[in-house]
This record gives structure tokens, C-alpha cells and sequence, in this order.
């Protein structure tokens, strides 16, 4: 055993506590591709019709938060309240919030490999040994620090580091589109419970009209006024209303089970919330109109689908850099105190410390091309998160434009729809007038009611094709994802505080650069 000097020991501390004082990057140089961020590829402009009132520029004004409130325009507590229960136990929204603690679990690991680790030891043992003689009893108590530290020559480290922080920000938008996503579809379950509300309405006095027109055809039928077949004909008219009520009813009960299941609530509490306002009874929601950009690459800049697929994109181009720096080698500083108290046969206890510090180089010689393949299977990768977030952007700019469409659609056919039921109630009107002074009978009448509840029907079916087409347009324009009030699922770790902050920047989407060039 040798026992150190206290320079010894000072110089040993001093390597042990050395900070990790690495520039951004490698030491020497950083391999692997630098990731720029450029517009999303797109075309100038929508290719759809403009129906929206306000012509604004932008989809929010230019704010994401602006849609954040856009559920409580519909000032409808009771759609707010399915939506915030939905969110609370959807299993996509859960999943979501996962994957962000497991990425920042895998940026701490990264900023940790930066740094030097240190560990400690603590142990005794006792032995026994002679020569012929009497036994020996050794005991020995050692207290040990080791500690290493990768110095990143190459920038594989700071290649991980960045792959990591990117994977965070992917993982984090993800969640928001998850909640995005469950509250699109609370909303159209809601709307379908509303709309079937109203189907079964106006089904239900289309219903009694049949009934009362069959019931007047056969007393007619009695007095010889209407032959057999007049009556056998309102009759099966009659039984197909029923039947359509039946229908919508039966439709009524599913919508009501599909939203207990969406907000894990009692049945008895969703049907009371359901009922809880009288007015919006059997009412379809009112959403708040907004507008969209001009510019279709603005717009894709909001949906947090594609910033998540952009980043992805960051992350498989860093891990280039990643796989390229195995090829390069490796540099490690090492060290370790290891003082000793030990005694022989219970006498006094004697100090023996012992240290050691260096570096090691490690050079990969031959692997059989093992690191090259993994650097294009890297570079495949990446090239695979290209495609797919160009598809993304491709699908993102299809869902608004036929949002658009649709929307311009309901504009232009509802009017005509009102105008049909306008007429339609008019002549309703005077053949109510008609009816009163003896010159028409109850049979004609009856008709033309059924005629006016089937154009209120076409309206209202209308109207619910207008919310439908708002609420994907809502979607396909990102949603209110960007939200101050709803913190992340879990607070980021105090290391990673300075890299991450709680709310997701809005992420520039961009057409990636080559992946074949490297900066120093």
C-alpha cells in the first residue's frame, strides 16, 4: 500500500470535482449533419373557397391561445364539461404524458453524460491467514471515490443531448394533439347526441301526422269516401314513421352510451348533464366562427401534429452525429481515492490511502463495418421522418381544404334549405286557412305538414354539417394546443429547467437540409 502526500491528495480531489467545462459541442469537432429549420413545403395558397365572415390573416390572429377558449364559445357548459372529464381519463392523452416523462428521463441521461460521474464505496472485511503459526487477523475498513469522464472529443455527446432535447419537444406537442384529438371527438359525439335529438323531434311529429292521416283515411274509408287501398297505403305510412322513431330513439340511447364511455361518467349523471339546460334540449351547439391564414404554411406552423413530426426529424438527424462519432475515438479521464484503516490482531489501526488518476484513448480498429452500417441505417432514419413529415403536411393541408369546402358547401345550401322550408311552412299556412272555412279536408293537410317537417329536417341536417365542418376545421387547424393553464403532465426536473421550459415553443416546421455536411 502506498500512502499519498497531501499534494497527492489535493490533485486527486481536484480531478475528482473537475467540472465539466466542455463548449457546446465536441472538443475538437462536431460530426454529423447541423439541422436548419426552414418553412413546411406548401403551396401558396388555400385552393378552396373563402366562406368565413371575417377576413383576418391569420387563423387565430396569428395567437394559438386565441383558440384555447374557442369550446367556451359555444357557451355550452355542458359540452365543457364532457370535454375536460374525456381528457382527464383518455388513455391516448395518458399514453402521451408517459412517453414526455420517459424523454425527459432521456434528456437528464444525456446532460448526465456531459458531466463527470462520481460514486462512492463503503465496506469492511476481516480475514484470517499464518505461516505454520498462530493466525493473523487482518481487518480493514476502506472508504472509496471513482469517478470518470467522457471528454467529448467528436460531439456525440452534444449529438445526443440535442437528439434528446428534440425527442422532448416531440413528445410533449404529441400530448397536446392527443388532447386536441379527444376534445374533437367529444364534440362530435355531442353533436351527434344533439343532432339525433333533433331527428327524433321532428320524427316523432312526422309519426303523429302518419298516425292521425291513417286514422282520418280509414274513418273515411267507412263512410265510403276512400276505397281499401287508401287505407292500407296511410297505414303502412303510419307504421314507417313509428318506425323511424324507433330508429332515431334506439340512435339516441347509443350516442348517450358512446359519451359515458368517452368521459368515464355515470350514465344517470351524463343524462342529467345532458338535460341539466332546457333551452339547448334537443338544440344543435353554436360554434364560434374563426378564420383561417391565407398563407397555408402559417397554419401548419399551429397544428402540433406536424411540430411534433418536425422534431423527429431534429432527433434522427442528430443521432447521424451520434453514429458517426463511434467511429472516432474515445477519450475517458478516470480517477479514484481509496483510504484504508487496517489493523493486525486488534492492535492499533494504521492509514493507508492509495490513488490513481489518467486517461484512456480507445480506438475502434476493426468491426467489420459494423459503425458504417449504423451510420446509414441512421441516415435512413432520417430520411424516413422526412417522408413522413411531408406526408403529415400533405394531410394537414387536405383537412383544411376540405374542411373549407364543406364549410363553403353548407353556406351555399343552407339558404336554399330555408328558403324550401319557408315556402313549404306558407303553404302550411293556407292550408290550415283552407282547412278552417271547409275547402280543404285533414287528409291534404296532414300531407303537407309532413312536407314541412321533412324540409325543417333538411335544414337542421344542414346545420349540423356546418358545426360538423367547424369542428374540423378547428382540428385541421391545430386547435388551441399551446395552453398556459394546462400545465404538462409532470413539472420538468430541476437539470433540465434551463433547456426545456414548461410550455412548447411553437415550432418552426421546415424542409430539412442535407444531412451529408459537418460543422466544426
Amino acid at each position: 500500500m502506498l500512502k499519498t502526500k497531501p499534494k497527492h491528495l489535493s490533485l486527486s480531489l481536484a480531478t475528482l470535482l473537475l467540472p465539466a467545462c466542455s463548449p457546446i459541442g465536441g472538443w475538437l469537432t462536431t460530426v454529423g449533419p447541423d439541422y436548419h429549420s426552414e418553412p413546411p413545403p406548401s403551396a401558396a395558397g388555400w385552393r378552396t373557397p373563402q366562406t368565413m365572415p371575417d377576413q383576418t390573416p391569420l387563423a387565430h390572429q396569428g395567437k394559438p391561445e386565441n383558440l384555447l377558449q374557442w369550446w367556451d364559445g359555444f357557451q355550452d357548459p355542458t359540452l365543457k364539461h364532457f370535454i375536460d372529464e374525456a381528457e382527464k381519463v383518455s388513455a391516448s392523452v395518458s399514453s402521451a404524458g408517459a412517453k414526455i416523462a420517459q424523454a425527459r428521463a432521456g434528456l437528464i441521461g444525456s446532460d448526465a453524460a456531459l458531466l463527470p460521474s462520481l460514486d462512492g464505496s463503503l465496506g469492511t472485511k476481516t480475514s484470517s491467514f499464518s505461516f505454520g503459526g498462530p493466525p493473523f487477523i487482518w481487518t480493514q475498513h476502506q472508504i472509496g471515490l471513482q469517478s470518470n469522464w467522457e471528454i467529448d472529443l467528436f460531439g456525440g455527446l452534444a449529438r445526443q443531448q440535442e437528439a434528446a432535447r428534440s425527442q422532448l419537444e416531440s413528445r410533449t406537442a404529441s400530448w397536446h394533439d392527443a388532447r386536441v384529438a379527444v376534445a374533437v371527438e367529444v364534440a362530435n359525439a355531442y353533436l351527434a347526441y344533439r343532432y339525433c335529438e333533433v331527428q327524433k323531434q321532428l320524427s316523432q311529429a312526422d309519426a303523429n301526422s302518419r298516425k292521425e292521416a291513417a286514422r282520418l283515411t280509414e274513418i273515411a274509408a267507412q263512410h265510403g269516401f276512400r276505397a281499401p287501398a287508401d287505407v292500407a297505403l296511410t297505414q303502412a305510412a303510419a307504421a314507417d314513421g313509428n318506425r323511424s322513431f324507433l330508429q332515431y330513439q334506439a340512435q339516441c340511447e347509443r350516442s348517450i352510451k358512446g359519451l359515458v364511455a368517452l368521459t368515464a361518467l355515470e350514465e344517470t349523471d351524463v343524462r342529467q348533464s345532458l338535460n341539466s339546460i332546457p333551452e339547448k334540449v334537443a338544440q344543435l351547439p353554436t360554434p364560434p366562427a374563426f378564420t383561417i391564414a391565407a398563407v397555408p404554411a402559417r397554419v401548419l406552423l399551429q397544428r402540433p401534429d406536424i411540430a411534433a413530426a418536425e422534431r423527429d426529424m431534429a432527433e434522427a438527424s442528430a443521432k447521424i452525429g451520434v453514429e458517426q462519432a463511434k467511429r472516432y475515438p474515445k477519450l475517458s479521464l478516470s480517477g479514484n481515492i481509496t483510504p484504508t484503516l487496517q489493523n493486525v490482531n486488534g492492535g492499533a489501526f494504521m492509514l493507508a490511502q492509495t490513488w490513481s488518476i489518467g486517461p484512456t484513448l480507445s480506438l475502434p480498429l476493426f468491426d467489420l463495418g459494423k459503425r458504417a452500417a449504423d451510420v446509414e441505417n441512421a441516415r435512413s432514419q432520417y430520411e424516413a421522418t422526412v417522408s413522413n413529415y411531408r406526408s403529415k403536411v400533405r394531410t394537414a393541408v387536405q383537412e383544411v381544404e376540405e374542411a373549407l369546402v364543406r364549410l363553403d358547401s353548407a353556406a351555399k345550401r343552407l339558404p336554399e334549405a330555408q328558403q324550401a322550408y319557408g315556402a313549404y311552412q306558407a303553404r302550411l299556412t293556407a292550408a290550415e286557412k283552407l282547412y278552417q272555412v271547409g275547402l280543404s279536408n285533414l287528409i291534404d293537410l296532414e300531407t303537407t305538414r309532413r312536407s314541412v317537417l321533412t324540409a325543417n329536417l333538411t335544414v337542421k341536417e344542414l346545420e349540423q354539417e356546418r358545426v360538423s365542418a367547424w369542428i374540423a376545421l378547428y382540428r385541421a387547424a391545430g386547435g388551441g394546443w399551446e395552453s398556459p393553464e394546462h400545465a404538462l403532465p409532470t413539472a420538468p426536473p430541476p437539470a433540465a429547467k434551463q433547456e426545456i421550459s414548461h410550455e412548447t415553443p411553437t415550432l418552426i416546421n421546415p424542409q430539412p437540409s442535407a444531412v451529408s455536411g459537418e460543422s466544426s
